[in-house]
């Protein structure tokens, strides 16, 4: 599996931990320093099943800079994705891609029912 996560995240760090625990085998992946690009935040999204601004990080200084709250709703989907693509900080975390599942941000209860 892909674990994509910014590794000084304190949920990130949760997140691993948990995974490691459950005996998962992580391909670990920082996403400040190889941040997704615009076709692997697509594809993501669409095998997610969630709407496009759960893949922002909207506690995240960059959202709040760039005024996002009030600048996602008159975006394009094409416009959200190439924007998350240009920054990892800008993208929820932590986000796990597997063959079946794309998860985003770290919810122990929820990843335990779908892993």
């Amino acid at each position: 599996m892909l674990f994509l996560c910014y590794p000084k995240c304190t949920t990130c760090q949760k997140a691993q931990r948990w995974l490691e625990e459950q005996g998962c085998e992580l391909t670990i992946r920082n996403i400040k320093e190889n941040n997704p690009t615009k076709e692997e935040l697509k594809q993501w999204w669409q095998r997610s099943g969630l709407p496009l601004k759960r893949f922002f990080n909207t506690s995240g200084l960059q959202y709040k800079a760039l005024g996002l709250k009030d600048r996602l709703p008159g975006m394009s989907e094409e416009e959200q994705l190439e924007l998350l693509s240009t920054d990892g900080m800008l993208v929820k975390r932590p986000i796990l891609v597997s063959e079946k599942e794309v998860l985003v941000g770290f919810k122990e209860k929820e990843w335990q029912t779908i892993l």
